[in-house]
């Protein structure tokens, strides 16, 4: 089975770094799934996580916003944060997850909407990458 190079790459760090057999991604335009010789693309991602299938197993990758590059042999994700699922501690993304929801609930004029919206989109990201559906 044919593999391509995925590369995550954060400003601090390489996140990831292996050969797949395939990356599933959300992109603005909706989930993209890349295999071996895909045509080339840079598309914008979303917050969702990433994920990488070699054989029969799946890594999951919380990625938070970013770009994706695909090459014939290579994808790279140059992401804004990203951390492997395995990682991520789940009590604290889910405190994070609470504090998000009731920021949002409070519906006060000194809290960011948008912040609030952001933070709890990444701490689904987290929650969802780690294993936990929400």
């Amino acid at each position: 089975m044919s593999t391509l190079r995925l590369e995550v790459v954060t400003p601090e760090k390489k996140v990831f770094e292996q050969d797949v057999n395939m990356v599933v991604a959300r992109g603005v335009e909706g989930e993209l799934g890349i295999m071996p010789n895909h045509v080339p693309l840079v598309t914008p991602l979303k917050i969702a996580p990433v994920k990488a299938k070699v054989g029969n197993s799946e890594t999951f990758i919380a990625v938070h916003g970013g770009f994706m590059e695909v090459r014939k042999d290579k994808v790279v994700i140059l992401a804004e944060a990203a951390e492997l699922g395995a990682d991520i501690d789940l009590s604290r993304a889910r405190l994070a997850k609470e504090r998000a929801e009731r920021r949002l609930a409070q519906k006060q004029s000194d809290i960011n909407a948008r912040r609030a919206e952001l933070a709890l989109h990444r701490a689904l990201n987290r929650i969802n990458a780690a294993g936990e559906k929400e």
